[in-house]
């Protein structure tokens, strides 16, 4: 494992982002644009598409994207988009086509590698050439299994680029290898910014009063990372003893009683944050990511889902059945601090924040959004109808 780089520099501004750029319903549409069609998402592992035909299709901001397996094996990306009239292709969040997808509006059908196949009453059509009127390919990125699309080319590089540097870290957890263990869930929504939400999770110093659970599992020796080139990393390496509470005694006792190579792993829960707005988790048990998906400027959802390993035995079945029911009570503790943070921001007490020692990675993830979205440094509310200008001005003064 690298060291992690956990000292905040000297005299660092504790402040955080204004309140107005969690509420501000123009800067919500900047930063649809700017980070979320412009940066890599996580949408799956690639043995969620085990068969011919499996797909999984992922929303996001107005895009629509479907992941799916061709008759060769090979794991292709396209937008969810009809080439007729831009329906939905795919209608279900997941699933299995035979050998055609045919959209559910006029019955135009597409080869699983995007070709177009058919147009229904195709007499009444102009001829209509395979290629150029197939489903529009996405761009898309796996590693060590993971899937990663982008909806919008951007100056980033590829997401094994960006993650390269913890390659040899994650591999110890055969990432490649990992199967789903429920469907991708999509069900946990909140009357929240989704920037309240990373605010929550991008530090640990609220493990101690917030979370008994991970408090107890290993809450005296937390680290976080700051984010650096688009990701974190945070470790939380066991408590000496047996622990207090049921769940986690016993969870430490099965890790103890697991075999090589998994009994080899660290004793610790491993987190990796991905700019903007995606976790893996990475545990001896098993391997999950969650991620935030912002649904309108004060609403968003947690699309989430927990893989084994292939050869999972009875012990490491128990193992993650205590580890998914720890992190369950820790999701729900951070939903109602979400809530409560978000809603403090329309207080008239309200002036800001003081970030201690232990927050540091929050403004790390602030100045990462400033610095793609500046108009964020500004401490007074653009007027109405010029954040876009704003932002021109303030990005234009930067050089």
């Amino acid at each position: 494992m690298k060291k992690l780089q956990t000292n905040p520099p000297d005299n660092w501004d504790r402040s955080g982002l204004p309140a107005w750029t969690y509420f501000n319903e123009e800067l919500f549409e900047l930063e649809a644009e700017e980070l979320f069609r412009s940066h890599w998402q996580l949408v799956c592992h690639v043995n969620d598409l085990p068969d011919q035909g499996s797909f999984i299709t992922f929303d996001l901001l107005g895009e629509r994207a479907l992941i799916i397996r061709d008759g060769e094996s090979k794991i292709r990306a396209f937008h969810n988009v009809c080439r007729h009239r831009g329906s939905r292709v795919v209608e279900k969040h997941e699933g299995k086509c035979s050998n055609v997808i045919i959209c559910p509006f006029h019955g135009w059908s597409f080869n699983l590698d995007g070709t177009l196949r058919g147009a229904a009453k195709s007499s009444t059509l102009p001829y209509l050439d395979p290629h150029k009127w197939g489903l529009k390919p996405l761009e898309m990125d796996i590693w060590l299994g993971f899937i990663f699309i982008r909806f919008k080319t951007g100056p980033q590089p590829s997401i094994s680029e960006i993650l390269a540097t913890v390659v040899d870290e994650v591999s110890l957890y055969r990432p490649s290898n990992l199967l789903p263990t429920t469907p991708i869930q999509s069900t946990i929504e909140m009357g929240a910014n989704w920037k309240a939400i990373r605010d929550v999770d991008n530090e640990g110093y609220h493990v101690s009063r917030a979370h008994p659970s991970l408090q107890d599992l290993y809450g005296r020796h937390y680290l976080d990372e700051p984010f650096i080139n688009g990701i974190s990393r945070s470790y939380g390496f066991f408590n000496e003893g047996q622990g207090h509470l049921w769940s986690v005694r016993y969870y430490k006792k099965l890790i103890k009683l697991m075999e090589p190579p998994y009994s080899k792993l660290p004793k610790a829960w491993f987190y990796l944050g991905i700019f903007p707005n995606s976790v893996l988790g990475f545990y001896p048990d098993s391997v999950m990511f969650y991620q935030d998906i912002p649904l309108t400027v004060n609403k968003s959802q947690i699309r989430s889902s927990i893989y084994r390993h292939e050869d999972e035995t009875r012990i490491m079945r128990l193992a993650r059945y205590l580890s998914t029911r720890i992190d369950e009570i820790t999701f729900k503790e951070d939903i109602q601090l979400t809530l409560w943070t978000y809603e403090a921001m329309k207080s008239s007490a309200y002036d800001g924040i003081i970030l201690s020692d232990l927050e540091y990675g929050v403004r790390s993830y602030h100045d990462a959004l400033r610095k793609i979205i500046p108009v964020m440094c500004q401490n007074e509310e653009p007027l109405k109808g010029t954040l876009n200008k704003c932002n021109m001005d303030v990005q234009a003064g930067m050089f």
